[in-house]
């Protein structure tokens, strides 16, 4: 059985939240997985990445999730998600929904939030598209993603990466909003059992988010994760 690739965003001050979405996706799912952590400074010491620091980045991860098909050698599929998730459901299933028709595959949220602050006083910026990148089914091999080169990564402005500028609309797949579910945002009345959570505002690992809602299942995972 051949291993999902899963890249997950990778910040020196979330190392507790990367360590539960990796347990609870080996927890949930019994297809192999191989998790490769975009660690920004590895990156730059690799020369894949050059860019200079953005200070409207709220995450080290915030371009270099477009390095994932790059990385993976445009070849085949692979899952980038933030390290803020918690997986609830195999991600072999979100898999099983990938469509070769697309270039990507995403949970495309209408995400306005009104906090003026996120996370550890990240200013929350506002734009459309927002939270589309934060999960994001890629089909490496499609002829639109090779545009992502680690060029276009190391160049281009935010905006274009992240509102997928450089794809045009046919080639954006939908997923379904229980994949990527925004905590804060998303209630059970829409979604009553959501196989993602996003603590797209916080979470857990952070002083004032302890009870946020699905706190309690992060900490399990936080108490016996394994790496």
């Amino acid at each position: 059985m051949r291993p999902l690739d899963v890249y997950i965003g990778w910040d020196s001050r979330e190392q507790d939240a990367f360590r539960v979405v990796c347990e609870s996706m080996f927890e949930k799912t019994k297809t192999p997985i191989n998790i490769y952590p975009l660690q920004q400074t590895w990156l730059r010491e690799a020369g894949h990445y050059w860019r200079s620091p953005d200070p409207l980045s709220s995450t080290e991860f915030s371009f270099t999730r477009f390095l994932t098909p790059y990385l993976n050698e445009y070849k085949g599929w692979a899952l980038f998600c933030d390290c803020d998730f918690l997986f609830r459901r195999d991600i072999a299933k979100l898999f099983a929904l990938r469509d070769d028709r697309y270039a990507l595959m995403c949970v495309k949220h209408d995400y306005r939030p009104k906090e003026e602050y996120k996370m550890d006083q990240q200013r929350q910026h506002q734009y459309e598209r927002k939270n589309w990148s934060s999960l994001m089914l890629i089909n490496c091999a499609h002829d639109q993603i090779k545009k992502l080169s680690p060029y276009t990564v190391n160049t281009q402005s935010g905006l274009h990466l992240h509102q997928f500028q450089w794809l045009t609309d046919d080639a954006i797949g939908e997923l379904p909003m229980d994949w990527n579910y925004l905590e804060g945002w998303h209630t059970a009345e829409n979604c009553p059992d959501p196989a993602a959570v996003h603590f797209t505002r916080g979470g857990p690992w952070l002083p004032n988010y302890q009870n946020v809602e699905y706190a309690n299942e992060w900490k399990r995972y936080a108490s016996i994760a394994r790496i």
